[in-house]
């Protein structure tokens, strides 16, 4: 008889992790402080400042709030805003603990996320289901899990996972309360096993676990041989929903070789019309979920930054937006999730910037870093370029964050 899902996978979780690994940790640890120095004075900053008494606890509330954390594809989640607040939240850790724990609390996310299907997407928020998982991973990773211990923490995470995608039709903080809710819930179940709590192992497979409740056909835990899946991920140059991006760089390209004209002509995948088919954006939110929105920033010569999707924006864009046409292309459906691609006036991208395929470079990580640290009104973002990527101090970049929820 084959060992439980969860047992595999922190069999999986128990591996050492490279040098190679920890510098691509930096650099999602980068672009974590980077979404989280942008929306350190929005709405969900202000909450969070109010419901937790540490950096890394408010961070929980700030770090998806501009759309611009990191994802994965064919998991169809964002670790970053999930996986680091944990990974940061013990004082004690070097940074080296720091940086194995998100790593694997990646891997734990993504291995699960991945196995979730399109009814899954369909209805529930994936980096919220896996994401608790994930959470507990990485905490175990801190504290120092043994398999079993993995194993028992992932399975009491995953017995209450899930949240509800109804959120995304309202303007409302939902998205950021799961965020909170996959970080705390997957963190106290690592700290029950700690003290001596025991899981459901089978809880993936079992036949009233996740999978039976909550998939149609889901499929197997996805695996990355001998290295770590934080490799597969991507980053998001873009201030706007994912689904968005293949738009929005198919149209700079077009924009670079100055033949961006309207009227403007988009066809993407379902998921991508789903999610982002809003004509008439009314708030900030709505406009980072429209891709009429979104190509119309492009056209006007911006560069789908946070400034590109307030209201005023909104207000100014109105009649680029109405000469913006979407349809599927179930061609480009049929290649997704794999590829997030999409096509505007006859220009076709299998893959978007930002992609493993299509790499940023560290330079550009900096740039957001810089740009985002710019529109969240602090000034030491060279300094936190320079702690995630080079550093071995961890209390500085504690103090930080600190510094910048406060």
């Amino acid at each position: 008889m084959s060992k439980p899902l969860l047992s595999q996978l922190a069999e999986r979780l128990a591996r050492p992790v490279g040098e190679s690994d920890r510098q691509r940790a930096r650099l999602h640890l980068l672009d974590w402080l980077a979404c989280v120095a942008g929306g350190r004075d929005m709405e969900a900053g202000h909450l969070a400042s109010a419901l937790s008494g540490s950096g890394w606890g408010r961070s929980t509330y700030v770090g998806n709030a501009l759309e611009m954390d990191d994802v994965h594809r064919t998991a169809l989640l964002h670790p970053g805003p999930v996986i680091w607040p944990v990974a940061m939240s013990m004082g004690s850790a070097p940074l080296s603990a720091r940086l194995d724990a998100a790593i694997r609390g990646y891997e734990a996310m993504i291995a699960v996320g991945a196995a979730l299907d399109a009814h899954h997407y369909a209805h529930w928020h994936p980096t919220t289901t896996a994401g608790m998982i994930g959470a507990a991973a990485a905490f175990g990773s801190l504290i120092g899990f043994a398999p079993v211990e993995y194993a028992n923490a992932m399975g009491n995470a995953a017995s209450v996972s899930g949240g509800l995608w109804h959120m995304r039709h309202d303007d409302v903080l939902t998205k950021q309360w799961h965020i909170y809710h996959a970080v705390r819930t997957g963190r106290d179940a690592a700290l029950h096993v700690h003290y001596g709590a025991t899981g459901p192992q089978g809880i993936l497979e079992g036949a009233q676990g996740l999978f039976e409740a909550m998939t149609a056909h889901p499929t197997r835990l996805r695996e990355a041989g001998d290295g770590w899946l934080i490799h597969e991920v991507s980053f998001k140059p873009f201030a706007a929903c994912r689904h968005a991006h293949p738009a929005i760089d198919a149209a700079m390209q077009l924009r670079e070789q100055g033949e961006l004209r309207a009227p403007f002509k988009i066809e993407t995948y379902a998921d991508a019309l789903t999610f982002c088919d809003r004509p008439d954006p009314q708030t900030e939110l709505e406009a980072k979920f429209s891709v009429q929105h979104s190509v119309a920033v492009v056209a006007a010569g911006r560069d789908a930054a946070p400034a590109d999707f307030t209201m005023q924006a909104i207000a100014e864009l109105a009649d680029l937006r109405s000469q913006v046409s979407v349809s599927e292309d179930p061609a480009i459906t049929a290649r997704y999730p794999k590829h997030f691609g999409a096509r505007v006036n006859g220009l076709e991208l299998v893959d978007t910037l930002g992609d493993p395929e299509r790499p940023v470079s560290d330079d550009l990580i900096v740039a957001k870093m810089q740009t985002l640290g710019a529109w969240g009104g602090i000034a030491d973002a060279d300094r936190a370029a320079e702690m995630a990527l080079r550093g071995d101090d961890p209390a500085a970049i504690d103090a930080m964050l600190e510094d910048w929820l406060a």
